[in-house]
């Protein structure tokens, strides 16, 4: 059963970010202000350029704002230093990528279980997560396949499970059907939708899919670092 989306997950106020390359400064945000409330999927388009990657690279807490708040969970990210970051980054985000960033020496298992390592647990306790996530994800008996003898939609079935094996509050899915066919994508999304709606995970996902879209609940159009469009899904 999914959570009301009653209280305010991630805030960002007034946040600005520009980027200085040679003698001139590029300008992405001027002042961006967001709630994303708990429980939410958001689904954030616009064309190449217009401040998506930034976004999600500052809810990352990978890039640290110019100026403004951003708070996520009642935590001001953006007073964090950089090693505060990644311990954050490590306990509370799970991040799914478009090209899955999985190693090719290591076995699904191994790939899934690495948020782990930085974790207090037992290889008992690991492998027992590793065991439960690939269930959870239509994988189960795959732990001693490579990901190259995968397909893609499994090897982003592989990287899901990876982001979501340490239990994270939120994910950020950056393009996460963006290398798939459409069979391969629809099921993908319907594992993010599962993870939403039963599992209560924010979820932030980046895409040009308008069909990847329709599966969030509301829908940012952003071009040029400024919010166009806010569409709630009814």
């Amino acid at each position: 059963m999914s959570q009301s989306l009653d209280t305010t997950y991630i805030s960002l106020k007034q946040v600005r970010k520009a980027y200085k390359i040679g003698s001139e400064t590029i300008s992405i945000f001027d002042g961006m202000s967001l709630d994303i409330q708990r429980g939410e999927f958001l689904a954030i388009m616009g064309p190449s350029g217009s401040g998506k990657s930034t976004l999600l690279n500052l809810l990352a807490g990978i890039e640290q704002p110019d100026g403004g708040e951003l708070t996520i969970d009642g935590r001001r990210i953006d007073l964090l230093g950089e090693a505060a970051r990644a311990s954050w980054r490590a306990h509370h985000l799970g991040i799914v990528f478009q090209f899955y960033n999985l190693l090719s020496m290591l076995t699904v298992a191994e790939n899934v279980e690495l948020p782990l390592l930085l974790k207090p647990l037992s290889r008992s306790e690991r492998r027992s997560r590793v065991t439960t996530v690939l269930d959870l994800v239509g994988l189960a008996g795959r732990e001693r396949q490579y990901p190259n003898s995968m397909s893609g939609g499994q090897q982003q079935r592989i990287g899901i499970a990876r982001a979501i094996v340490a239990d994270p509050g939120f994910l950020l899915c950056d393009e996460p059907t963006g290398d798939l066919d459409r069979r391969s994508a629809d099921e993908v999304l319907k594992m993010l939708s599962f993870l939403n709606q039963s599992l209560g995970k924010t979820i932030v996902m980046v895409t040009h899919d308008p069909q990847a879209a329709a599966c969030a609940g509301r829908t940012l159009q952003l071009d040029k670092g400024y919010l166009l469009q806010d569409r709630r899904v009814a």
